[in-house]
Formats: C-alpha cells, sequence, structure tokens
C-alpha cells in the first residue's frame, strides 16, 4: 500500500472519529507500527493533523480537545445508534440521570416525548430537552464552560437528595483490568455519586473507548450494570465483558 492510499485512509478515519491511534492503524492498514508513526509524523508537517502520543487528532480537536462540540462530532453515528438504544430502555414516570457527556447527550431526541423527570449535570441536556414532556433538574455548582457542564461540591450534594431509577453515564476509557477511567477528577466525582444513588447504572460507550484505559482510574467494572455500546464492539469483547457479569446492549 502506497503512503497516498494510507494517507487518505488516514485522514478518512481521522474525519469520522476525530482521533487515530498507531495501533489501531496498524491493523487496519496491514503495516507496522514504525510506518503508521512515520505517516502520521509526514501529515502532521504538512498541517493535516496533530500528533498525540500514541496516535493523532483533528486540528479542531486539538486546539479544543475537551468542548463539547467538539466531543459531539466525533463518532456521530455511533453516538446517535447508542442513544436510541439508551432511549429503549427508558418507561413513562422513571426519574433518571443523564451525565454531561457527548453520548449521554444523544439520549435526548429520543425522550423528549416521554414523561419522566431527568436529573443532569449538562447544560446542553437541560437545553435540548425545555418545551418537552420531560420534567428537568438540573444540579447546583460551579460551570465549566468548555464541557458546558456543572460540577464541584454542591453539585455533588445535589445529587445525593435524590434517588433515580437510572443513571446514564459516560467514560472516556472502559476496560477489563482498570474498569472505568476519565481524562477529568471533577467528572469522575460526579459519575460515583450518580451511579451510588441509582437502582440501575447503564454505562453509554462507543467502541473506541472500550479497552482504553485514561488518566484517572476511578471505578470498578461492577458498579455498572448495562453497558450499551455500537454494532463495532468486536464480538469476542462482549463475550468477557458479559463473562464479568455485565449486561451488553448493542
Amino acid at each position: 500500500m502506497t503512503f497516498q492510499v494510507r494517507k487518505q485512509l488516514i485522514l478518512s478515519s481521522l474525519e469520522q472519529n476525530g482521533s487515530v491511534e498507531v495501533k489501531e492503524l496498524a491493523q487496519k492498514l496491514n503495516t507496522s507500527e514504525i510506518t503508521v508513526r512515520r505517516d502520521l509524523t509526514l501529515l502532521a508537517e504538512k498541517g493535516l493533523l496533530v500528533r498525540t502520543h500514541g496516535g493523532a487528532v483533528t486540528l479542531s480537536l486539538a486546539k479544543d480537545p475537551v468542548h463539547f462540540s467538539n466531543k459531539v462530532a466525533t463518532r456521530q453515528e455511533q453516538k446517535e445508534y447508542i442513544g436510541r438504544l439508551a432511549a429503549e430502555q427508558i418507561n413513562e414516570g422513571d426519574t433518571v440521570f443523564i451525565d454531561c457527556g457527548s453520548t449521554t447527550f444523544q439520549l435526548c431526541p429520543f425522550i423528549r416525548h416521554l414523561k419522566i423527570r431527568v436529573i443532569t449535570n449538562s447544560l446542553p441536556v437541560v437545553e435540548e430537552l425545555m418545551g418537552s414532556l420531560v420534567g428537568v433538574n438540573i444540579m447546583g455548582g460551579e460551570i465549566d464552560a468548555d464541557r458546558q457542564a456543572v460540577h464541584g461540591f454542591m453539585a455533588i450534594e445535589h445529587l445525593k437528595r435524590y434517588r433515580v431509577d437510572k443513571a446514564f453515564i459516560g467514560v472516556d476509557g472502559l476496560s477489563l483490568q482498570y474498569g472505568l477511567s476519565a481524562n477529568s477528577e471533577k467528572e469522575a466525582s460526579i459519575t460515583l455519586a450518580a451511579a451510588a444513588n441509582a437502582g440501575h447504572v447503564y454505562l453509554l460507550c462507543d467502541s473506541s473507548k472500550l479497552e482504553k484505559d485514561k488518566y484517572f482510574r476511578f471505578a470498578p467494572l461492577s458498579i455498572v450494570h448495562t453497558l450499551i455500546t455500537d454494532q463495532q464492539a468486536p464480538a469476542d469483547l462482549v463475550e468477557q465483558y458479559t463473562r464479568r457479569n455485565l449486561q451488553v446492549l448493542n
């Protein structure tokens, strides 16, 4: 495979996912990791992407890697699929928690017609559900402008006062060995508080985050009852999660 062909495949993958990893590209392109690293370096020098440790990201994500709009734009099709599956788990009359993740946000279009209560720390979720049949309870605390979310001690204290039937949470990484991991302690603390007060915990996680270990490991797999992911999740990996008493919907 020539460099030009690899270049197009790399940029296409970046456009779809927002980020790429050397190991995954090496398998996809059927070439060595050394070749992939060299290709990414050349493309970075041409200003087509930004190199990261272990891979690369698009220029927009590099400029503002945590901004909510950037996160929503990546793997959009997979996230919508997950959102639809997740919405099917909600019944009329439920009280649910929805966190500030870009994947959990995709629940909103599919639940606007339901007479339910939603507790959330996500400003986009509040905006999306305003004017619908959903009753919205927004947590108090400090606002993170980039993530468009409420965090902090008061937000956690707010959440502790409510018992929810179902919590829909997201993570930055999930692995059999280390469980749930995040890029921020703030988001991890909200997730733990939500899980502690929920009858059933759903983890909404696209397949690109499976078997990834991020900056802050904060919880074992056992705090999650059901993993909702997309159809690209490897079948053997789904089976391994199932063996760990984790229900998987995809």
